[in-house]
């Protein structure tokens, strides 16, 4: 099969991390002269954020691996053969010289089709310890990138590589005039607490900062994102300003913000850490995760550029305190943040996409 040299394909999908750490890599793709195509699930986010953003878009089935046995897992087995059938048909079609996947349970049929075709997969683990879709994949890849150094202790040594992560360069070009003036808050007002609950939202974090709001706004103006997928009615009161998902205003809603309460998914801690805000971490717990989050926040946590407070310790009273205590320590989190050696993972992982470009016939 004759490769298209400037074509690579990108997968990844179930959550915005994956997707939004594919698009940080695509434009300076497109600065060396590629063109970036995305495979994923139409009914997933990665078809909105990936199609909002330009990207040619191919639809390849899949499903997720659910923890109890419902007729979704018994359907699973016929998903992932169809899907990897389609990606077949893609990158026969397309001729790619090779396949990035980001994560999540859409990679692996792309990436099984890529093995099948014997097209070059680099493959992206996000957290502290591979998930298990990475899991799948990493025999079909050529190499595997992390995001922490540590990681690579979990991975084959002739594959593993230690780059960061990816983070879209235009987060760093927010303007704090448009953040306040989007938000009605007070730019010389008290300081900004960014609530961030993820892409699908984090009903816990919602229902904390509903419960304890006039407290909150005692010491803070808000700025909450509550999620896409969580039937939320937010609080009308002056100092709050809520969106259920931010897009192209996150930059500027960011530039705004002194410090943040969120979750601990690998994606948003290492925006929060390029930015410099300090964070109080509340990770998904682990009757509702493998706990990949609590590892990430740990990490963070013992680097001095964040607080974890676990979820079954979060009362009204603790969350209240925990996030004073940190603005008022807010100095010592930034100096550690501004001290990180952390590799520019946008640079690194593009250096290697295009090393192993440049080695297909």
């Amino acid at each position: 099969m004759k490769r298209n040299k400037r074509l690579i394909f990108m997968t990844g999908g179930g959550t915005a991390g994956h997707v939004t750490a594919n698009l940080a890599l695509a434009e300076p793709l497109k600065a060396e002269g590629f063109t970036c195509m995305y495979l994923g699930m139409k009914k997933g986010i990665e078809y909105k954020l990936a199609t909002q953003a330009g990207l040619p878009f191919r639809p390849v089935t899949s499903g997720r691996l659910h923890r109890n046995l419902n007729p979704d897992t018994l359907l699973l087995p016929f998903r992932v053969i169809k899907g990897t059938v389609q990606a077949v048909h893609w990158i026969r079609k397309e001729k790619p010289c090779l396949i990035f996947c980001k994560g999540g349970f859409v990679s692996w049929p792309v990436a099984a089709a890529g093995a099948m075709t014997h097209t070059t997969v680099i493959l992206h683990e996000s957290d502290m310890t591979p998930g298990l879709s990475n899991k799948l994949c990493v025999p079909f890849a050529k190499r595997v990138l992390t995001t922490f150094q540590d990681t690579v202790s979990y991975l084959p040594k002739d594959k593993a590589l230690y780059t960061g992560t990816p983070i879209r360069a235009s987060l760093t070009k927010g303007s704090r005039e448009k953040g306040f003036e989007l938000t009605g808050l007070d730019p010389d007002g008290k300081p900004v607490l960014m609530v961030i609950g993820g892409s699908s939202g984090a009903k816990a974090l919602n229902d904390a900062v509903k419960d304890n709001l006039d407290t909150l706004l005692e010491s803070f103006q808000i700025i909450h994102l509550y999620g896409s997928k969580n039937a939320f009615e937010a609080p009308k009161k002056e100092g709050y300003f809520s969106l259920a998902y931010a897009s192209s205003e996150l930059p500027d809603l960011y530039a705004c913000a002194d410090l943040a309460l969120s979750r601990a998914g690998s994606n948003v801690i290492n925006e929060l850490l390029l930015l410099k805000i300090p964070a109080l971490l509340v990770p998904l717990p682990l009757s509702v995760s493998r706990g990949d989050q609590i590892l990430n926040a740990k990490h963070f946590e013992s680097l001095g550029f964040a607080k974890m407070l676990p979820q079954e310790e979060m009362t009204g009273e603790r969350l209240v305190g925990d996030l004073n205590k940190l603005y008022q320590d807010r100095a010592s989190y930034q100096q550690a943040m501004n001290s990180d050696k952390a590799k520019n993972g946008t640079q690194e992982v593009l250096k290697v996409i295009l090393e192993e470009a440049a080695k297909v016939q």
